[in-house]
């Protein structure tokens, strides 16, 4: 079934989910081969071929794609999986079921701080349940989301824009994050090595660590596939954070571990189907 255009009539919020949908679909499509032609893509998702320009173009300035010659080729497989674009699609069900139980660490009155992280995204539609609140991000799709939330009030940390993550980060991010408390942290990594925090770009790992500092209690959010993931840089162990969520799925190996070096791990069940 082909991912259609955008319709006119649609709301934006509509339009603006379709879209998310489609560029994913694009992008692992274009992985998959190496390389597509544009007029391919077009037929595959059911879309004009001026869409799928527009699709690349943003895709393109992301990281992910390179569109060339009437052909979108595929980039780095490391740049692919740190952008929020392919992040937002992945471990939907588990990333739902770590936010709840994540969400009962959070109370009405307390300031939260929220990484760049799409675990943590997955907590915010949640949040007007514990308002009134405040929230602290360097997240532009976070900010977008809780923009006219009551109860809510939203403290946004600005920056140098990275479009790949969707996040302000740099020296002025981390300044503004150093001038501010936090009651709760809640953020995520993209890989654990040695039950070790890693992520794959310095930048990131700077604002996590100013975000660390800034926060009272601190709560690190993972699913199964992380402990099966690389990448270059260490953020800090695990024994570090005040509570680890994982998934259901994660490794009883790994829960028992963890415990041993005395971290708090909630092991998050999914909600039963309705």
């Amino acid at each position: 079934m082909g991912v259609n255009d955008d319709g006119a009539d649609g709301r934006a919020g509509s339009r603006q989910g379709r879209q998310a949908a489609r560029q994913r679909a694009i992008t692992e499509a274009v992985m998959a081969e190496g390389a597509v032609r544009i007029e391919q893509l077009a037929e595959r998702f059911d879309i004009s071929v001026m869409t799928v320009h527009r699709d690349l173009d943003e895709l393109e300035a992301r990281g992910l794609l390179r569109k060339s010659r009437g052909v979108a080729t595929a980039m780095s497989t490391a740049l692919v999986e740190s952008s929020d674009v392919y992040r937002a699609s992945r471990q939907l069900a588990e990333k739902d079921a770590i936010a709840r139980a994540a969400l009962e660490f959070v109370e009405p009155g307390q300031a939260l701080m929220l990484d760049d992280s799409t675990t943590t995204l997955a907590l915010v539609p949640h949040l007007q349940a514990k308002r009134p609140l405040t929230v602290i991000t360097n997240t532009l799709t976070i900010m977008e989301q809780l923009r006219d939330a009551s109860g809510i009030t939203m403290l946004g940390v600005g920056g140098q824009y990275y479009n790949w993550c969707s996040a302000f980060m740099g020296g002025i991010a981390t300044a503004a994050i150093e001038a501010m408390r936090a009651d709760v942290l809640v953020m995520s990594t993209a890989a654990i090595v040695g039950d070790v925090a890693f992520h794959q770009t310095l930048e990131t790992i700077d604002v996590k660590r100013a975000m660390f500092a800034a926060s009272s209690r601190r709560i690190l959010l993972v699913d199964h596939t992380k402990f099966e993931r690389r990448a270059l840089h260490a953020l800090m162990p695990l024994t570090e954070f005040d509570t680890v969520i994982v998934d259901a799925a994660t490794s009883a190996t790994d829960v028992e571990r963890l415990r041993d070096k005395g971290v708090e791990v909630v092991v998050a069940r999914r909600s039963p189907a309705r």
